[in-house]
């Protein structure tokens, strides 16, 4: 067959480092507040819950991150992820553009999310942190997490909205399964879920909610951790391993794209194909060509176009 379709990175060739986008950017980003102080946070801030490698990491200008060679070993067992070329879309669509697309669905949990829950976990365990929580909508990301706090024997409890944690048994059970415990929220094992609950008995949940269980939890623990699976930016660079990769395979296919486009809720999709692809354009050089970068989110409930962050 004289058409290539799939572009398969070998191992050897999987990139040794996550990219920093924050390195590259003209104008420092502004820091995050406080919410309750509304001054910028520092790492005494993040402490209670994040282990002290993954607060440098959120707080770090440097253009590239060592990944540690134990993540590595992990991440191996299916990275790096193929390249396709979508001929037959191609065909379907009559167009003359070639189109590629980064298969993620490889992974044990079957999404992008293990990239980042697998260094997670491996930085927590390495400082002696016994337990995780978390929180999850449709299960992806509590998942991953379970997935990745078995390998490093971490206990893990995940908060999940629980519209979700009804109609999705079979996620609960992926989770159930690697050994994490999963509950649905609002519920009785926080003060924030039992006031929801006074009010509200049969509410559906919503992510705001998870997301504070699991904090609450978290921060009243010594032994016990938060990891989340987007919007900060240790779990934006933890997820760069998409692009670079996809940017030597797209060497070996013989292009370069001229736009790059992914799906984007809470950023971690995103920044992994699209930063590495921004950061050529950044510094400059040979590989500076300009790209059209198209990030895509439901119009149901947009948050970059015209919607806000609850």
């Amino acid at each position: 067959m004289s058409d290539q379709i799939k572009y398969l990175l070998d191992e050897s060739r999987m990139p040794k480092a996550w990219y920093n986008i924050a390195a590259d950017l003209p104008v420092p980003l502004p820091p995050p507040l406080h919410p309750g102080t509304l001054q910028p946070l520092g790492p005494s801030d993040l402490a209670p819950l994040f282990p002290n490698a993954i607060i440098a990491q959120e707080m770090s200008t440097e253009r590239y991150v060592d990944i540690p060679e134990p993540v590595r070993d992990v991440l191996c067992q299916w990275r790096p992820s193929p390249l396709f070329r979508a001929r037959r879309l191609e065909k379907l669509l009559g167009t003359p553009a070639k189109i590629y697309y980064k298969y993620e669905g490889v992974s044990p949990a079957g999404s992008h999310k293990p990239n980042s829950a697998v260094p997670q976990a491996w930085y927590n365990a390495q400082e002696g942190v016994k337990r995780l929580t978390t929180e999850t909508g449709a299960g992806q990301w509590g998942s991953s997490l379970a997935y990745a706090g078995g390998l490093y024997g971490l206990d893990v409890t995940v908060f999940q909205v629980r519209v979700s944690y009804d109609q999705k048994p079979y996620r609960r059970a992926l989770m159930e399964t690697w050994g994490a415990r999963c509950i649905p929220s609002p519920s009785p094992e926080t003060e924030y879920g039992r006031a929801v609950l006074a009010k509200h008995p049969d509410h559906i949940g919503s992510l705001g909610m998870v997301f504070s269980e699991a904090v609450e939890v978290a921060a009243q623990q010594d032994d016990t951790k938060y990891a989340l699976g987007s919007v900060l930016n240790h779990v934006l660079l933890h997820q760069t391993i998409i692009g670079e990769e996809a940017i030597l395979q797209m060497e070996m296919a013989g292009d370069d794209p001229d736009v790059v486009i992914s799906c984007v809720g809470g950023g971690s999709n995103f920044a992994g194909i699209a930063f590495p692809f921004i950061g050529l354009g950044l510094r400059g050089g040979p590989n500076a060509k300009k790209r059209r970068i198209l990030a895509i989110e439901p119009s149901a409930c947009p948050s970059l176009s015209r919607g806000k962050y609850a």
